[in-house]
């Protein structure tokens, strides 16, 4: 099929609007592939590897925008081009785009200089452009005196040392690169979820695992005080915690932190020993995850971290379960999963948006079924890999459902594992959007397993998407780790 680019020049947006964009050049009738990107070598690259990329767009800088379609046709290209422009004129409808979350402002200035002549008091910055910029225009807000929040991604590593330890000489945080979630005094950033101020500090190197955490953590009657995010380079040797320790100070020396969380991927041996240091200084209780083996966890899971710091805050201990619904239950579920599937079907195949939740999965079963590649494993689709000029399946769940689909096609399916993420800047209905892919792999036999990541006061309601799901069918599960396991006992006498 054809493909068509438009190229808009010196109209730059940020990778938040970008997503949206692809998703509502894609919805127009006879568009098969779209993609909305600033035009950066890099980004002609993966647009080129992609199919993406036409003689037009060859030609675009790095402060350009080019809209990429493949379509039946010149008119459906247009057709495309037009939903976006429409999309660009629209007025925000909330932070991050959610409906019914007010605006905390009503003006965009186009540069720092002018967003600090009128928001003066302002004390964060938080940058969403190209990789290959976000650097500079972080070193801008540091020098101004502003904390960051950085979005972006493709960020090289050496710029992220210079910038955290830049942050760190003035009293500063860098939070990121590819900081997705935070929250700081009860106000969300990014992807995060409608939780209550409490007495539970966290500080994460990773986006979907703050988020859990935090939902277990109001599901179980607590709040936050603070969400510090770290970027999840973070606790790798080459960077070494830059983030990490200044992070632990501010919640020691915050006197509404009573319990220090600690998340992320397994940190790097010398990053390790420093982390072990910190804790044991540190002269709060703590407790800590990190996703894969690790001699620093007092948790085995996001859900077990919650629920521990939690039951920590009150004065108590958590004994981790494997389940917490009742055992008949677990096993009504079981036998009647284990009953509908035919001989072929042995495998669990996940098929996620979140990363850290991926890992968790991936981990479980690992532990219960023998692993992931060959049989049995765990995609995450917001890998870069899967999101060359596709919104993130946060934003929107077009690949998922393709996958979906996909694993439920192959005969080998036993069970498909899903994460439904929600909060603010996600799709407004994520578990509606999946029910069409999840329709077909019922037909096809499949058991289909989720667990939600929200709360009620989430802008798409926990109660409403987990209800959605079992009425299509679904087993919904009350955590990530929890959905893995029982995933993990329908299939662990079939592989």
């Amino acid at each position: 099929m054809p493909v068509f680019n438009l190229v808009r020049r010196g109209a730059y947006h940020d990778s938040v609007t970008l997503m949206r964009l692809n998703r509502d050049m894609e919805a127009v009738p006879g568009v098969t592939r779209a993609a909305a990107m600033m035009g950066t070598p890099q980004n002609r690259a993966l647009l080129a590897d992609a199919g993406l990329l036409a003689t037009d767009g060859e030609g675009a800088g790095p402060t350009d925008l080019v809209m990429a379609v493949i379509a039946d046709n010149a008119d459906a290209a247009q057709a495309a081009w037009a939903a976006a422009d429409a999309a660009l004129a629209r007025k925000p409808q909330g932070a991050w785009g959610t409906p019914g979350v007010p605006q905390l402002q009503t003006t965009r200035p186009r540069s720092l200089a002018r967003a600090l002549d009128e928001f003066s008091d302002a004390t964060l910055a938080l940058i969403s452009v190209p990789g290959s910029y976000a650097a500079a225009e972080a070193t801008k807000a540091l020098h101004a005196g502003l904390h960051v929040m950085l979005f972006s991604d493709n960020v090289p590593l050496a710029d992220e040392i210079r910038l955290k330890q830049l942050a760190r000489a003035r009293g500063l945080f860098l939070m990121g690169p590819d900081c997705g979630t935070a929250i700081l005094g009860g106000v969300p950033l990014g992807f995060a979820n409608a939780v209550p101020r409490g007495r539970i500090g966290l500080a994460a190197a990773s986006g979907t695992g703050l988020q859990a955490v935090s939902c277990h953590l109001a599901a179980a009657g607590e709040g936050v005080s603070h969400a510090i995010g770290l970027g999840g380079r973070d606790l790798s040797d080459d960077v070494g915690g830059l983030m990490l320790e200044p992070a632990l100070a501010l919640l020691a020396a915050d006197p509404d932190t009573a319990v220090v969380g600690v998340l992320g991927k397994a940190p790097g041996p010398a990053t390790a020993k420093k982390i072990r240091g910190w804790l044991e200084r540190l002269s709060k209780p703590w407790v800590a995850h990190f996703t894969g083996d690790s001699d620093l966890n007092s948790a085995p899971t996001l859900e077990d971290a919650a629920l521990t710091a939690a039951a920590v805050a009150r004065g108590g201990r958590h004994a981790a379960r494997a389940f917490t619904l009742p055992d008949t239950e677990i096993a009504r579920v079981v036998a009647e999963a284990g009953a509908g599937l035919k001989a072929s079907r042995r495998f669990v195949r996940g098929v996620y948006a979140g990363g850290t939740l991926a890992q968790e999965a991936a981990a479980l079963l690992r532990v219960h079924v023998g692993g992931s590649g060959i049989g049995h494993h765990v995609t995450d689709l917001g890998d870069d890999a899967h999101t060359v000029g596709r919104p993130h399946p946060m934003i929107d769940g077009t690949v998922r459902r393709e996958w979906i689909t996909r694993e439920a096609d192959d005969p080998a399916t036993a069970v498909i594992l899903l994460d439904v993420v929600l909060g603010y800047g996600a799709h407004p209905d994520p578990a509606g959007e999946l029910l069409p892919a999840i329709a077909t792999a019922r037909a096809r036999g499949v058991t289909v397993i989720a667990s939600v990541c929200g709360t009620e006061g989430d802008p798409q309601g926990l109660p409403r998407q987990a209800d959605a799901l079992r009425r299509a069918g679904v087993v919904v599960m009350p955590s990530n780790a929890q959905a893995a396991r029982i995933a993990a006992r329908i299939t662990e006498k079939r592989s």
